[in-house]
């Protein structure tokens, strides 16, 4: 039987910063660990994408020592395949239209257990009368109705290695935008099958979509990988890392002042691991190892290599 895969997916949008390396070398470390091969994909259908973003980015991982089997998967390169799998969905009756606008999302109705932004099934039961009155209300706006799931449970109860057993809310998801886009719960569900990933490790901020996950695996026939959801890098402020917190990213510690080896044990000390080399840190990696609490990272209060 071929063995699994782990995979890592960033969106080439930008640099990766401490937080995006952290999880990758932790993905790589599971299924280095494990035994499984380990895949790279670039989940570039968002139009924030480029090329230079997706060239710094495999420098970078690669530069902090992780590696990976095969050619990098690129989604703009399967979209044929996200429509093969829409069509299927189509012809099992179990996609309808939407029509409502962000406005009407704010505005409406839900059930009182309903997290926010969940869709509470307005466009599902209607008449064609009303079909062909939404088509005509997005037709001014230069935009086509939303492709919906018809789902059949209200909440989904999934297993995480970190997290243990999580419930979470399945609602009537879009599957393909209304701009024609397709949505990142298919498009993630469709690849990770594809490359034949068994294990997915990602940010706990994406363990709320996994029920959404889990049911369309179910419903595709798919096997349903194994989920490892680790603890973001936070602010000193609590809040998620980005650029604005000042050097977070490889090449803005290197004007800093920080060796790749520097930086490297930096995040290895994150998780009480002491190596300079991604070797020495597999070596050592343990899942024990991931707390539940997020790593506070503040470079502001960090004093530059080049001063020191």
């Amino acid at each position: 039987m071929e063995r699994g895969r782990g995979r890592y997916a960033p969106s080439p949008s930008g640099d990766l910063h401490l937080g995006n390396l952290r999880t990758g070398l932790i993905a790589w470390a599971c299924a280095r660990k494990a035994g499984l091969g380990f895949v790279m994909r670039m989940e570039d259908l968002d139009e924030r994408c480029r090329l230079e973003h997706v060239e710094t980015q495999l420098r970078d991982l690669s530069e902090i020592g992780i590696d990976w089997d095969g050619h990098v998967l690129f989604q703009s390169d399967r979209v044929d395949a996200y429509g093969e799998v829409v069509s299927r969905l189509r012809e099992r009756d179990l996609l309808y239209e939407c029509y409502c606008t962000r406005a009407d999302m704010k505005d409406a109705p839900r059930a009182p257990h309903a997290p926010p932004g969940s869709y509470p099934g307005t466009c599902r039961h209607l008449s064609e009368t009303e079909r062909r009155h939404g088509r005509d209300k997005l037709s001014t706006m230069r935009r086509g109705p939303a492709l919906r799931l018809k789902t059949d449970v209200a909440t989904l109860t999934v297993t995480d290695r970190l997290c243990g057993e999580f419930t979470g809310y399945v609602d009537d998801f879009v599957v393909q935008r209304g701009d024609g886009a397709y949505a990142y719960n298919l498009v993630a569900v469709v690849d990770d099958h594809h490359q034949g990933v068994s294990q997915i490790v990602r940010g706990d901020d994406l363990l709320d979509s996994t029920p959404r996950q889990v049911y369309l695996q179910q419903l595709l026939g798919y096997e349903t990988p194994e989920y490892i959801h680790v603890p973001l890098v936070l602010n000193s402020a609590g809040k998620r890392l980005a650029k604005r917190d000042g050097a977070v990213t490889l090449d803005e510690l290197h004007r800093e002042g920080w060796s790749t080896g520097e930086v490297f044990s930096l995040i290895s000390q994150s998780l009480g691991i002491h190596s300079g080399t991604s070797a020495e840190f597999l070596e050592q990696f343990s899942l024990d190892l991931i707390g539940r609490e997020p790593w506070i990272f503040d470079p502001l209060a960090r004093k530059s290599r080049s001063e020191e």
